[in-house]
Formats: structure tokens, C-alpha cells, sequence
């Protein structure tokens, strides 16, 4: 698991830092999973948690309100082995409710089976050799965050 505590997070403009193979999967407007999905065809998404607890300083910021929050915690796998790490902050409100109950099911089928759910603008940061990408998705009234994590193995 990556401490995502203390990340520093900048525009996606600065892709241009990261390698080339990586850039391919920083700058993808599309659904990871379905990425995932044709790339690893026993892809398999691990729950690592699902649990009521305060987002860190730079995710409230982010989201821009307080109330209670749900953090789910993923391994994305192809081929048995971790590919991403994918953390989202998923705030308790009537327009979640459906999100806090897929269980094992991938998030990202949700987030872009509905034509109604908007992506915002990604931002990026890097851990030693481990980039990773996050943005906003608004349902009704509600914004969450989801952060993705590449494993050097992905792009390697």
C-alpha cells in the first residue's frame, strides 16, 4: 500500500516529466478498468478497505466540503499481480449510496456506465518511480475523488 498522506499534486500539463510508456496511462481520459480489462483478460479488482474515516488535509481541499466520508482502498490486478493501487474518498450522501454498496465490483464501471457522471480536471504526482493521477467525478450534488496509482510494472 502507498502512503498517500503528504503527496504533492500538480496540473496533468507536467505529464511531459514522466516517460512516454507512462504518459499513456497519466493522459487517458477513459475508463481504467476498461483498459485493464483489455489488456489483462483475468483482471480482478482487491478491496483492501472500505471504511468511514476523515480524508487527508490535501483531498478535503479538493472536494471543497466536510461531512462524512467513506475511503475505499483498491488493488487493481492483471495476471495475479498488482497493477494499480487506487484510493477514493467517496463522501456519505444520497447521490453515493449505490457507489458505498458494489463491493468487489470495479468503481470505474460505475463512473463510466453513466452519461450523467462529469470527470474533472486530472492532476498528477510521483512517488519515486510510482506515478499516480487523481480527479473529481460529480454525481447529483456530490463530488468524489479518485486517486490512481501505477505500478513501474504496468508501464515497465
Amino acid at each position: 500500500m502507498i502512503d498517500t498522506r503528504n503527496l504533492v499534486w500538480q496540473d496533468l500539463a507536467l505529464t511531459q516529466k514522466a516517460p512516454a510508456a507512462v504518459q499513456l496511462w497519466l493522459d487517458d481520459n477513459t475508463s481504467l478498468t476498461a483498459k485493464l480489462k483489455q489488456q489483462f483478460p483475468d483482471f480482478s479488482v482487491h478491496v483492501l478497505s472500505q471504511q468511514k474515516v476523515s480524508p487527508y488535509a490535501h483531498e478535503i481541499e479538493v472536494l471543497n466540503a466536510h461531512q462524512s466520508y467513506a475511503i475505499r482502498e483498491v488493488e487493481l490486478l492483471g495476471n495475479g499481480r498488482i497493477m494499480v493501487f487506487a484510493r477514493s474518498v467517496i463522501p456519505i450522501t444520497n447521490d453515493t449510496q449505490e457507489i458505498l454498496n458494489i463491493g468487489s465490483k470495479p468503481l470505474g464501471e460505475v463512473l463510466f456506465n453513466d452519461p450523467s457522471i462529469k470527470r474533472g480536471r486530472m492532476q498528477i504526482t510521483q512517488i519515486d518511480n510510482i506515478w499516480g493521477r487523481r480527479s473529481t467525478f460529480s454525481i447529483g450534488e456530490t463530488k468524489l475523488l479518485v486517486s490512481e496509482f501505477f505500478m513501474e510494472e504496468l508501464y515497465a
